[in-house]
């Protein structure tokens, strides 16, 4: 009279019907992907998403802390030339050897902005023109050569210094620091004008 029914399904199921639904339910389980977490657990996440706020601002104030301190070692390090706590921009011995070249000697185009003030003013008045298009024919001849002869120096240089593999971009930064006058150049000068640099030695 009475139909027995499993606790997995209905017996009025089909073979085809069972496969389908079992396999359902193993996917089910599948789907999971981990165990179900214990009360233990379940309540210790609970009491870490209901921290106080103060905690959060700890963080926050330590976060900002640390930032501070690093700014600071980057800033005493653009004095002292501290190699440790440089930006990797001017970091390694690369870099530092271009720096050296660059600090050791005079270069033109770290006096070109003072020149082009003096030229504006000699612009300004008449009697001075003849001065003024000799003072800049002077000023673009002289920056070129020289930026020249510090190119091929630097690259002479580094070829001798230290394996092809560590000097790329090196040129480029020994240009542009020559640029900058020298007062406000970053990290600051290590060497006096005309310090002679050391010897190089075999890579």
């Amino acid at each position: 009279m009475f139909r027995r029914h499993s606790s997995t399904g209905s017996s009025d199921e089909t073979p085809e019907q069972r496969l389908a639904r079992l396999e359902a339910e193993d996917e089910v389980e599948r789907g999971k992907g981990r165990p179900t977490p214990s009360r233990r657990e379940s309540e210790a996440a609970r009491k870490a998403a209901l921290k106080p706020t103060s905690d959060r601002k700890e963080l926050a104030r330590r976060k900002r802390q640390q930032r501070t301190e690093q700014r600071d070692k980057v800033r005493k390090a653009m004095v002292s030339g501290d190699q440790k706590n440089l930006p990797t921009r001017d970091r390694g011995p690369v870099r530092g050897f271009c720096r050296d070249l660059v600090d050791s000697r005079y270069n033109v185009a770290e006096f070109l902005l003072p020149l082009l003030v003096v030229i504006l003013v000699l612009s300004m008045i008449p009697s001075l023109v003849g001065v003024q298009f000799g003072l800049w024919t002077a000023t673009i001849v002289g920056t070129t050569v020289d930026t020249v002869w510090l190119w091929i120096r630097t690259r002479r240089e580094l070829r001798a210094r230290f394996p092809a593999d560590q000097t790329r971009g090196a040129l480029a930064y020994t240009l542009l620091r020559s640029s900058q006058m020298r007062r406000l150049r970053l990290p600051k000068p290590q060497v006096k004008r005309g310090q002679p640099l050391p010897p190089a030695r075999r890579h």
